[in-house]
């Protein structure tokens, strides 16, 4: 039931990256529901707002591979993270890809860049989380 969960959660966050991405106008002043500072912000850090979704999608990817096959060798888990960043690089890559379609959008290498960035950051988080995780248990466990 957790896979589908983190599946489902995963899809949405990829659904929002699209959205944004696609969105006609870049500065996201369109957008009435966000909030002032994060327009601001996102505007001001034009490449860096790419690469915060991607923490979400990178630490998903990483949640949903290891609840998926959680007795890997390490080998195979490097393997999957390996994966997971190009599963990452690709939807990065659609999204950019997309905006030669939407008109006043224009595709930015740096924005894949940022977007690798971030899911790599993302699951390298959820990895340290998972070690954290690990020792707190062990600490926890009678001798």
């Amino acid at each position: 039931m957790f896979q589908k969960i983190v599946l489902l959660i995963l899809l949405v966050v990829i659904g929002v990256v699209f959205y944004f991405s696609w969105l006609p106008d870049p500065s996201l002043r369109t957008e009435s529901y966000l909030p002032r500072w994060l327009l601001n912000w996102s505007n001001h850090y034009y490449n860096l707002r790419t690469a915060v979704p991607f923490l979400a999608v990178g630490f998903l990817l990483e949640a949903y591979v290891q609840q998926k096959s959680p007795n890997e060798t390490n080998q195979s888990k490097n393997l999957n993270f390996i994966q997971n960043i190009g599963i990452a690089a690709i939807i990065v890559c659609i999204a950019e890809g997309g905006q030669f379609i939407v008109q006043k959008r224009n595709p930015d290498i740096m924005d894949v860049v940022y977007g690798i960035i971030g899911s790599i950051a993302g699951g390298l988080f959820y990895n340290l989380f998972k070690k954290f995780k690990k020792c707190e248990t062990d600490i926890n466990l009678p001798s």
